[in-house]
């Protein structure tokens, strides 16, 4: 009953503020590269892809290793937060659109796994 409760609650207050607003990235510290990529100043689309996909290539191998999957660390997590975000970033850019919030998540991200790992 207590967590029907509290769920009812959550809503009301989510009704009465407004809605939930999305986290940003470079609040607090979370992500400092957030909204300054280096990613972004690749101006070659054909590099840019390289790049990210050799950021990609990195963190699903993360991803997929027991090493880190057994892990007490975080880097699993976001190994996989990389893998996706860089995989949309990847996505876009092979449609010629250069999506700068996927490409900062990447590169966050990434930054990020490295930093849970060393």
């Amino acid at each position: 009953m207590k967590k029907l409760t509290l769920g009812f609650a959550l809503i009301a207050a989510t009704a009465l503020t407004g809605g939930v607003q999305s986290a940003d990235l470079s609040v607090g510290g979370y992500c400092p590269v957030a909204g300054n990529a280096k990613l972004l100043s690749i101006d070659n689309n054909a590099a840019l892809s390289t790049e990210v996909v050799r950021l990609m290539d990195e963190a699903v191998a993360v991803a997929d290793s027991s090493q880190w999957i057994n892990s007490g660390r975080p880097a699993f997590v976001w190994a996989s937060e990389a893998k996706v975000a860089c995989g949309k970033a990847y996505g876009y850019l092979r449609s010629e659109y250069r999506d700068e919030d996927y490409l900062n998540k990447c590169e966050c991200f990434h930054a990020r796994m490295v930093q849970y790992m060393y």
